[in-house]
Order: structure tokens, then C-alpha cells, then sequence
């Protein structure tokens, strides 16, 4: 096992919360899974899932593991347990200290919230049905918070010169707003289709909510094969993990 590689947000969130993403450098799993596969569902050997897990829970400061999630890109949001046991949902909140609340990607966009005075926070799953159904404003309402008083982090997602997506991708976010016309680039060898900004889609939606205090956006796990799994490159792969929580 080597060390397990993460990456902090680089973002103006008070001392007291904590988040990371993190990486496919670290774990145990065989290849296509190589090496840091936090995913229960993609085909891996659950030994192995569970021993990355475990490395994982190395690095948190909690004694609680965090709460998983089955994923459906869809926009129920949860409040994070103790209990273990993982649930269908698609973004994750707590104000409780130690209890991390987690989401898994390989292409997808994890969005961190918390809020200026370290009392709550989330963490939501963003592919781009999600965000177009409306899981960051799902996510925001959970917080019970003002918009000027949320900070927001977008982590590691596909990036848009390799995001290409049909008409009726585009068409969903222009019925949301004529704004979304900027994050959709013609791909005019390849008629119908176009290159989408799933980061500046993101920006759009959290800006039209009032939350204007927005980092990060700048990586593309498709490009970056070295640190990334990404579905969209490799088909059969791994998930990372994107967790935040506030420090007892």
C-alpha cells in the first residue's frame, strides 16, 4: 500500500471545517481500479474497497465514518449518521461535529458548501442531470443559511474541452436559463453535439441562488489520468471521494 494521495480546496472556509478529495494514488486495488477505488459498486473486490476505506478513515479526524451514499444523480439531500449504514441520496449535510459527510465521482462534479462561521456544511454529487434537476439548490435550502453567507468549492470534475454532451443536454439548461448559452461550445466537426463547462453551469445555477463566493473549478479528471479515475476515458473504474466536516 502506498501513501494515500489527497487534495485539500483552496478556499476561505474557517478553521474549522475540513475537507479533501481524494485521489487514485494510495489504496490496494488491482487494475482498473488502481489503486485508491473507494467505490462499492463499480465491479471491485469489496476486500479491497473496504481496506481503502479504512485508509481513508486514517486521515479524518473523526472516530464516525462517513456517510456514504448510493448515488442515482438525482437531488435527495441527507443529514449525515452515525450509524454507517450508506443511503440513496445524492448530496450529504450536517452542523455536527466529526461526522464527515461524503460523495463519490469519477467525471462528476463535487460541490463543498459550508457556511462562514464553520456551523454547517455539505457536500453534493453533480453530474450533469443533478444540476440541471436542481441538487445545489436542494443542497443550499438543507443549509438554512443567507447566500452571502455560504462559501462554496467546486472540486475535481471532467473538465470542458473533454465534456462533449447532445442538444438535448444544452437544451435542459437553456430551458433553466439563456445564461447556460455561455458554458455550451459548437463542436462543428461533430454537428448536434457540443463541449459543455459543467464548472461555469455550476457558477450559473449557485450565482441565481445569490451565492457569489464560489472557488476552484480548475481541474479535469478525463485529462489528468494520473490522479483521476474518469468514467467517460475508461468505463470500468474507480471512484474518488470528496468529504468535508467540522472539527470537534
Amino acid at each position: 500500500m502506498t501513501e494515500l494521495q489527497i487534495i485539500t480546496p483552496d478556499w476561505p472556509a474557517p478553521a474549522c471545517v475540513r475537507a479533501l478529495v481524494t485521489t487514485r494514488q494510495g489504496g490496494v486495488s488491482k487494475a482498473p481500479y488502481d489503486s485508491l477505488n473507494l467505490g462499492l459498486h463499480v465491479g471491485d473486490s469489496p476486500e479491497c474497497v473496504q481496506q481503502n476505506r479504512q485508509q481513508l478513515q486514517y486521515c479524518l479526524s473523526s472516530k464516525h465514518p462517513p456517510q456514504w451514499l448510493q448515488q442515482v444523480h438525482g437531488i435527495e439531500v441527507v443529514a449525515a449518521k452515525t450509524d454507517g449504514v450508506s443511503c440513496e441520496a445524492d448530496a450529504c449535510f450536517t452542523g455536527r461535529p466529526g461526522l464527515p459527510c461524503a460523495v463519490m465521482t469519477a467525471d462528476c462534479l463535487p460541490v463543498f458548501f459550508c457556511t462562514r462561521q464553520g456551523d454547517k456544511v455539505a457536500v453534493a454529487h453533480a453530474g450533469w442531470r443533478g444540476l440541471a434537476d436542481g441538487v445545489l439548490e436542494a443542497t443550499f435550502e438543507k443549509l438554512q443559511a443567507a447566500p452571502d453567507d455560504v462559501l462554496v468549492w467546486l472540486g475535481p470534475a471532467i473538465g470542458p474541452q473533454q465534456f462533449e454532451v447532445g442538444d438535448e443536454v444544452r437544451e435542459t439548461f437553456m430551458a433553466f436559463s439563456q445564461a447556460c448559452a455561455a458554458a455550451f461550445i459548437p463542436r462543428l466537426e461533430n454537428p448536434g453535439f457540443w463541449l459543455a463547462d459543467i464548472y461555469h453551469l455550476a457558477r450559473i445555477r449557485l450565482g441565481l441562488l445569490g451565492i457569489d463566493a464560489v472557488s476552484g473549478g480548475d481541474f479535469c479528471t478525463y485529462s489528468d489520468s494520473q490522479r483521476f479515475f474518469s468514467y467517460r476515458r475508461d468505463g470500468v473504474t474507480g471512484r474518488m471521494a470528496s468529504l468535508i466536516w467540522i472539527e470537534p
